[in-house]
């Protein structure tokens, strides 16, 4: 017999917390509200830590100027510099070990148009550029 499909809420849920990837979503605020098991197994925090602290958690001092004037640049104009497309960065662990990530940010639309938060998908791909730079060095 078929199982009855899971409703649209329960599945997008089901797909957050199983996904590989880091999903993280934070409010206009930048205040993290998602943190998916990913997240928790790349970063070091739990969803318990991380949830509602600010998204400084994981972006790395130097960096987080930089971060701030693009965060605040979407939420004002509804778009993303880089429309989706990935970027590599750092960032930063609970025991402020630094690793490369490989980050795709997108922006939350509600129903009237207006930013609501960002969600990120991060992958860490510190082996791979660390690999990278020391064949370059050859």
């Amino acid at each position: 017999m078929n199982e009855p499909a899971p409703s649209i809420s329960s599945l997008a849920d089901l797909i957050l917390e199983q996904t590989a990837d880091a999903v993280i979503y934070s409010n206009r605020q930048g205040l993290i509200e998602r943190w998916n098991p990913a997240a928790a197994s790349m970063f070091g925090y739990s969803f318990a830590e991380a949830c509602g602290q600010s998204l400084d958690l994981i972006i790395p001092e130097p960096l987080r100027a930089a971060h701030w004037r693009g965060f605040e640049a979407a939420m004002a104009s509804g778009s993303t510099r880089l429309h989706g497309r990935p970027t590599l960065t750092r960032a930063e662990r609970k025991a402020g070990e630094k690793i490369y990530v490989e980050m795709s940010f997108s922006l939350v639309i509600d129903q009237s148009g207006k930013a609501i938060g960002s969600v990120a998908i991060a992958r860490d791909v510190t082996e791979r550029v660390l690999r990278e730079k020391a064949a370059a060095a050859r």
